[in-house]
């Protein structure tokens, strides 16, 4: 199982150097020649719990290095003691849970000579790589061999692992993959807990509106109770999901293999992980990121913020900045759907939306209502006016209307180049070359990138042309600190971006 190591050095250095190593936590059952051991461990500052089986020790131990991210000791004897902590071990090893397990046995002239308990031993890593267990012995004649204190060397404290980062084409890859999903899900599994990978995740499920499922050991990395948790409907969302992001999770039997008739015959995989063997276990990835699960979802999102926004990156945003006591005003077809669920209301009668009616062109007129009772009854209360493209077109020119009477409405547009979707300014320009454009074009196209921003900003207000993430915050919060003029966010996303397919679209049956 590995090499054979032999120590030269007594006990208390031993258990010095352990500690060192910020092992703070050792479980096991002393005996003969072990009791000392654990002794001189208590003596160097670790913390000792006697347990009553080896087994449930190794256990113990195992469960630290998951919750602390260094390892725990396990204390054993050597033959069934150590065969005892196997169980152990194994479970570690399964779980890419870092132990060390430290068993004392025969003398070193004693050894394959049939001495008291001898077993063979084995060293394995347990923190760098795929973490797991590994075996230190302890020869039962070093336990108080003396040595020149002098000659003994400390060795330095282990780093953390050093941290990997998936190639730059695999995460290009993997980002079209996922872009080109229509029923997406995230599984995250124990790895994504073990890397640390909660603040990472939780951006990139609110900012892109993901929803997410969380094996069993990974549980907590986001909160259960997460709006995008489909914990509840966990079977619906493993057959309908047409593209599924593996992060630090297994398709062993807890995800039924990734096989049908658990999962559709043609979903396609994105599977993020720290170990190599496991890639395209049970299923070939469509996209195979190697490295540590944090780092990979940050370089994702590195890139990301580089590429056109969508609708889920732009609300998630817009909700951590708005005031909640602001009354918002929305109308659009995804911006208003969507603004539904993200943009959160707190107090009553200040939200402001097309209604029963469906009626577009209401935003800017009834922003200017809001803005001016507001204004009347002095609440201190901000009023943001969020729209689509295609619904600003049918008011645009109210804007003239607050800067006539500095009413400082915070107006974004949501500038997808369309009604629903559009085309970006190369495809538009294509279609130009093409032939007349009343016979080329989409219907639901609008002229790509158009400058809503210098419709403000001709009239006195504050126009700022936002493209990414950056820019969104900081032209958002200039906006809602100044009081003395409007301001309009010209926010281009990308024009394909679109809300999530609905189960009962029958409110937008068109096929186009």
């Amino acid at each position: 199982l590995g090499k054979h190591l032999h120590y030269t050095v007594t006990i208390q250095t031993v258990s010095t150097c352990i500690s060192l190593q910020n092992v703070e936590y050792m479980f096991g059952i002393v005996g003969v020649p072990v009791i000392e051991v654990a002794m001189a461990a208590q003596a160097s500052g670790i913390k000792y719990v006697g347990m009553r089986n080896e087994q449930a020790a190794c256990y113990a131990a195992s469960a630290v290095g998951y919750l602390t991210g260094r390892p725990g000791a396990c204390l054993v004897v050597s033959g069934p003691g150590l065969i005892h902590a196997l169980g152990g071990m194994a479970n570690a090893n399964m779980n890419c849970w870092p132990v060390i397990v430290i068993g004392g046995s025969s003398d070193q002239n004693q050894e394959t000579t049939g001495a008291f308990q001898e077993f063979p031993q084995a060293v394995r890593t347990s923190m760098y790589g795929r973490p797991g267990a590994v075996y230190v012995d302890i020869s039962g004649d070093m336990v108080n061999a003396k040595v020149d204190r002098s000659r003994v060397r400390e060795v330095p404290c282990c780093p953390p692992p050093p941290v990997s980062m998936a190639d730059h084409m695999a995460i290009t890859e993997a980002l079209a993959v996922l872009k080109g999903a229509k029923r997406p899900l995230l599984i995250i599994g124990k790895g994504a807990a073990h890397g640390r990978a909660e603040g990472a995740l939780r951006e990139l499920v609110e900012g892109c509106g993901l929803p997410f499922l969380p094996t069993p050991m990974g549980k907590g990395v986001l909160p259960d109770d997460h709006p995008n948790c489909v914990a509840a409907a966990r079977s619906r969302a493993l057959l309908q999901s047409d593209v599924v992001v593996l992060l630090g999770a297994r398709l062993n039997w807890i995800l039924h293999f990734g096989l049908p008739p658990r999962f559709d015959p043609h979903v396609k995989v994105i599977q993020v992980d720290l170990c190599a063997e496991e890639m395209g276990n049970n299923m070939q990835p469509a996209a195979a990121l190697l490295g540590d699960v944090n780092a990979i979802v940050k370089q994702a999102l590195a890139l990301q913020s580089t590429t056109p926004m969508n609708y889920y990156q732009v609300f998630h945003h817009i909700s951590q900045l708005l005031p909640h006591d602001c009354v918002i005003v929305s109308e659009g077809a995804n911006t208003m759907d969507i603004g539904r669920t993200m943009l959160n209301n707190y107090l009553p009668r200040h939200r402001l939306d097309a209604g029963t009616f469906g009626t577009m062109g209401v935003g800017l007129g009834f922003a200017i209502a809001a803005a001016t009772v507001q204004r009347n009854q002095n609440t201190g209360q901000r009023v943001v006016c969020v729209e689509g493209d295609s619904a600003f077109g049918f008011s645009g020119m109210e804007v003239e209307t607050m800067c006539r009477y500095k009413l400082p409405v915070v107006i974004i547009v949501v500038n997808n180049n369309g009604i629903y979707s559009g085309v970006d300014a190369e495809t538009w320009e294509m279609m130009g070359k093409m032939g007349d454009l009343t016979t080329v074009a989409p219907p639901v196209t609008l002229l790509p990138e158009a400058r809503y921003d210098e419709v403000m900003n001709a009239f006195g207000g504050r126009g700022f042309l936002v493209r990414t993430e950056e820019e969104l915050r900081s032209a958002l919060q200039l906006s809602l600190s100044d009081w003395e003029r409007p301001s309009l966010l010209n926010v281009l996303i990308d024009p394909s971006s679109d809300r999530k397919q609905q189960e009962f679209p029958w409110l937008t049956r068109s096929n186009l």
